[in-house]
């Protein structure tokens, strides 16, 4: 029986919904959409174009964009749902893989999480000097790494931001050939749970 053009954009638009609203990791809800659309014997077996793909390719995209900027959010620093900067860099990682895997432009969300970053640090500061404790939990290794891979204006951020950092260990790992800007890979202990 053949599957019709109507069938065929419900099964889509049920596991776009999925892939938008997945996890910390929304390629694994992608490629799990995948299985179950072409080959799981539970699934309709389809035969997806590349037209077909594209708009879960995106929605994985923007899982991502949404989750880096959930970290930050200084105005989430005290919410369970909070992570912190730590998962910022483990998810700018991330993304920014996905995004060179598939071809897609970094410029914009680029830019987007380095305002943030500065606005989230700005606040932080302003936030420590009020005599709040800080919610960096990474390095300043890791922190200054984040702001060069997003290119975030570190002259315009005021005071000693770096005090904001507390000590710790981190692993550096050689990035990947071919991989735009970043030079290392940062693996932090201190993400937030």
């Amino acid at each position: 029986m053949a599957v019709t053009e109507k069938e065929i954009r419900a099964a889509l638009d049920d596991e776009l919904l999925l892939v938008v609203n997945s996890g910390e990791i929304p390629e694994v809800a992608y490629h799990a959409s995948l299985h179950y659309l072409t080959t799981d014997a539970e699934g309709p077996g389809l035969e997806l174009s590349a037209s077909d793909l594209l708009p879960l390719k995106l929605a994985v995209r923007d899982r991502y964009r949404r989750i880096l900027l959930r970290d930050l959010d200084p105005g989430l620093r005290d919410k369970r749902v909070y992570r912190g900067l730590a998962r910022a860099v483990a998810n700018w990682q991330r993304l920014a893989a996905y995004c060179r895997r598939e071809g897609f432009d970094l410029d914009a969300l680029r830019r987007e999480a380095a305002e943030r970053l500065e606005t989230f640090l700005r606040q932080e500061l302003a936030d420590v000097a009020s005599g709040q404790r800080s919610s960096v939990n990474c390095s300043e290794r890791e922190l200054k790494w984040l702001l060069a891979e997003l290119g975030a204006d570190v002259d315009s951020l005021p005071g000693d931001w770096t005090q904001l950092c507390p000590c710790g260990a981190f692993e550096p790992e050689p990035a990947s050939p071919g991989n735009g800007k970043s030079t290392e890979t940062i693996r932090s202990s201190r993400i937030r749970r």
